[in-house]
């Protein structure tokens, strides 16, 4: 029988310094690092296309967009999570020498065949657990289609889903919108 190999823990501090030099993503869960894959041009069309629309939006507004450089740090009581989001936009940042985000209002992941369980499980849990988070969008990469959810006033969060190019996603919250058209823009769709 083979012995199954322990994983090192990592201190927060030793995977922030790590994260300043490595040539590959990591996301960090309790002490144990994740290697990122790369994404294709697809997702990445996606991604910058939804960070674009926003930045314009955003202009001269006290909220702006961050892109998949910058992680989200998430404190839970026992552990702390670090994730590499494919957008988000934050309207208290963190100070600028910072490597990470604490208070994200909206949250954009674009889904891959690779990510998809992790994305819709493991992340959208914890997202959902952000004080600040008011919006988490998911968006399909093959067909104009998005799942949001967003918090509800009394607490907890509603499912919506938005399909087809001509559907803008409001986003009160940030004074903006999400116009499918634009996040789609020069993307092959398959129907």
């Amino acid at each position: 029988m083979t012995a199954l190999k322990q994983t090192e823990f990592i201190s927060i501090d030793d995977y922030l310094d790590g994260e300043e030099v490595s040539e590959v993503k990591h996301e960090y869960l309790d002490g144990t690092v994740h290697a990122m894959a790369g994404a294709t041009n697809q997702h990445n069309t996606i991604a910058l296309n939804s960070l674009a629309s926003l930045l314009l939006q955003l202009r001269g507004k006290p909220c702006q967009s961050f892109n998949s450089d910058t992680k989200i740090r998430i404190q839970y009581p026992d552990h702390t999570r670090f994730y590499y989001p494919d957008a988000m936009v934050v309207c208290q940042p963190n100070p600028g020498t910072d490597h990470f985000q604490d208070q994200p209002v909206v949250v954009i992941e674009v889904l891959s065949d690779s990510t998809r369980r992790a994305d819709l499980v493991e992340k959208r849990d914890a997202y959902l657990t952000i004080p600040s988070l008011k919006v988490l969008i998911f968006i399909e990469p093959e067909l104009p289609w998005s799942t949001l959810y967003r918090s509800k006033p009394g607490g907890g969060f509603a499912i919506e889903n938005h399909s087809g190019l001509e559907c803008v996603i409001p986003l009160p919250e940030i004074e903006a919108s999400l116009p499918l058209a634009e996040v789609y823009e020069r993307v092959e769709l398959t129907s």
